[in-house]
């Protein structure tokens, strides 16, 4: 979640996140108006003892920040042999972030670790089509069809195809943690006391939403541009969005805990795959099970020894994660994607333009904020969802024709997908 760790397409979406909460009081990070973003990499909260130092970070290198030593995976593997829920933090579309939590359960496994993974990109409701998965009845196509994959994470899935693969081929057992999005609607606009008993028992008996620490983590995620976007918001709309963030939060621990409970054995992990900003400082989804729990909870979370303007990062703050990892820095996506974002269920055009990445294919093509996406190489867009699913056909050097309406009039544009914009 850190603007630090952000590359430019997941700040255009910030933005894009940050309009429609604006507008509708859907997004999904809470700020205060006129506040300043700061560095959550370095900031003191979290774990007491931990909050008052720095710990190394070093490219291909893992962190113990709990004593400042330099690791590699299996040794780690070793240092978790007590813990029962991992958490592992992900930025959704950094190819190397799904590379650390591939090597992770590769460690686990070799340590003989009875390994469950819990999954942020998909609710509690599509569990069938996870363990369809598993078993080995359903192929890629199949599963992506039967999970409905584009519609509930929208996400390429070639970055998590080896992560994917690799559970189906070592029967490690796959569960979906997250909310439905009615729920976490429900709680946004009515608060938790309009859930039903089915999504009462899915959730903690009750939500913490009292760290100042959290919510300060929470605004901190925010660019400058995000914030200009919010000032629109009462206060009532900040707290509608902070429950849903928490929701969330809850959801995801609770459903990884109980899953653990219910389906793990003596040896048993809980590798939960989950954005970063739900895991850092253990504010987020820990803070939420933990008084429901009484095995160990880590986290681990890749940080990239760069930031956007190219600057070496060599310090975080210890209590940003139990451990770090270092990675590569990304300039962009590491799959193709337009590059824009869509008005959805806002207005009487689904595929209605409101932000272009100045970066993206889109840019290059002369997309513009207003312009109606009709079909790509002649297959129709008509949903967020339709868009995605047809983008992963492409892979980086190819083109494709897009049709679009802007006022009264359709046109043809080409679209270069390459990374780095104009």
């Amino acid at each position: 979640m850190a603007d630090a760790l952000l590359t430019e397409s997941t700040r255009h979406a910030r933005r894009a996140l940050a309009r429609r909460a604006a507008a509708a009081t859907a997004a999904l990070l809470l700020c205060t108006a006129g506040a300043r973003a700061e560095e959550t990499l370095d900031l003191p909260i979290g774990d007491p003892d931990r909050a008052q130092r720095v710990a190394p970070l070093r490219l291909d290198a893992i962190t113990d920040t709990g004593t400042g030593e330099l690791i590699g995976r299996a040794e780690l593997a070793r240092r978790l042999a007590d813990t029962r829920i991992l958490f592992i933090g992900e930025e959704h579309t950094n190819d190397e972030f799904h590379r650390v939590q591939l090597h992770m359960l590769e460690a686990l496994v070799a340590a003989d670790r009875g390994v469950l993974i819990g999954l942020e990109m998909f609710p509690w409701t599509q569990q069938p089509a996870l363990d369809d998965w598993v078993q080995g009845k359903l192929d890629e196509q199949a599963f992506i069809e039967r999970s409905r994959w584009y519609e509930t994470w929208s996400h390429h899935w070639g970055h998590y195809r080896e992560i994917f693969l690799y559970a189906q081929r070592q029967k490690l057992p796959m569960y979906g943690i997250n909310a439905p999005r009615e729920v976490v609607r429900a709680v946004r606009s009515k608060g938790f006391e309009a859930l039903d008993a089915t999504a009462r028992e899915r959730m903690p008996p009750t939500l913490d939403l009292t760290s100042e620490e959290h919510r300060r983590l929470f605004r901190a995620s925010f660019s400058e541009d995000d914030l200009l976007h919010m000032t629109s918001l009462d206060e009532a709309q900040r707290e509608a969005m902070y429950r849903a963030q928490v929701t969330w939060d809850a959801a995801m621990g609770w459903n990884a805990m109980r899953s653990l409970e219910r389906h793990g054995g003596p040896r048993a992990i809980m590798v939960v795959l989950i954005g970063a900003g739900h895991v850092t400082y253990g504010l987020g989804a820990e803070r939420q099970v933990r008084p429901h729990f009484k095995g160990r909870i880590a986290s681990l979370v890749p940080v990239p020894v760069r930031d956007a303007s190219g600057r070496a990062i060599t310090t975080v703050r210890a209590s940003y994660a139990n451990y770090l990892w270092g990675v590569p820095a990304s300039d962009g996506p590491g799959l193709p994607v337009l590059g824009v974002s869509l008005a959805g269920s806002m207005g009487a055009s689904p595929t209605r333009i409101i932000d272009v990445d100045r970066r993206s294919p889109a840019a290059l093509a002369g997309v513009r904020v207003g312009d109606v996406l009709l079909a790509l190489d002649g297959v129709a867009i008509d949903s967020t969802a339709a868009l995605q699913r047809k983008t992963a056909d492409y892979r980086w050097g190819d083109e494709a024709k897009l049709r679009i309406r802007r006022g009264d009039e359709e046109l043809t544009l080409v679209v270069p997908f390459r990374r780095g914009g104009p």
